[in-house]
C-alpha cells in the first residue's frame, strides 16, 4: 500500500514539491554561508519524493544553539511561507477521497520544512533509531 501511495504521490505533486527543495538546496549551496540550509533542503527533497513509510525525527543528543539559530532565521525567511504552501495544497488535495493520505502526507512535511536542522528522516518502523549513515 505504501509503495501505491508513492507512486500516486509523486505523480500527483510529489515531483515537483522535489524539484522544488532541489533547486532551492543547489541555490543554498552556492552561497557559501547558507550550505547547512542547502543539505536540508536536499534531505527534505529526498523525503518529498517517496513519504509514505518514512518520519521525521529529531537527532539524537539535541541539536545545539547554532542549530536553533539557523531553524529561527529559515522560520522568518522561508520556513512560514514553505508551511503556508503545504497547508494550501493539503487542503486542496483533501477535496477527493483518494487525495486525502496526500494531503497527510502534505502535512506531515510541515515540521520538516519549518525547522529543517537537526531533524532525521526514518523509516515509520524505526521511528527512534538511532542516527547513523543509513537514516541520512
Amino acid at each position: 500500500m505504501k509503495t501505491l501511495l508513492n507512486i500516486i504521490w509523486l505523480l500527483f505533486g510529489g515531483l515537483w514539491l522535489a524539484l522544488g527543495y532541489f533547486m532551492a538546496g543547489i541555490i543554498c549551496c552556492l552561497l557559501i554561508v547558507t550550505i547547512p540550509w542547502g543539505l536540508a533542503s536536499f534531505r527534505i527533497a529526498n523525503y518529498a519524493l517517496w513519504p509514505f513509510g518514512r518520519t521525521v525525527v529529531d537527532r539524537p543528543g539535541g541539536t545545539g544553539v547554532f542549530s536553533l539559530l539557523g531553524n529561527v532565521i529559515w522560520l522568518l525567511v522561508a520556513g512560514i511561507w514553505i508551511a503556508i504552501g503545504h497547508v494550501i495544497t493539503a487542503f486542496a488535495m483533501a477535496i477527493t477521497i483518494i487525495g486525502i493520505p496526500l494531503a497527510i502526507a502534505n502535512l506531515k512535511l510541515i515540521p520538516v520544512s519549518l525547522m529543517p536542522l537537526g531533524k532525521q528522516i526514518v523509516p515509520s518502523d524505526k521511528p527512534f533509531a538511532t542516527y547513523s549513515k543509513a537514516y541520512r
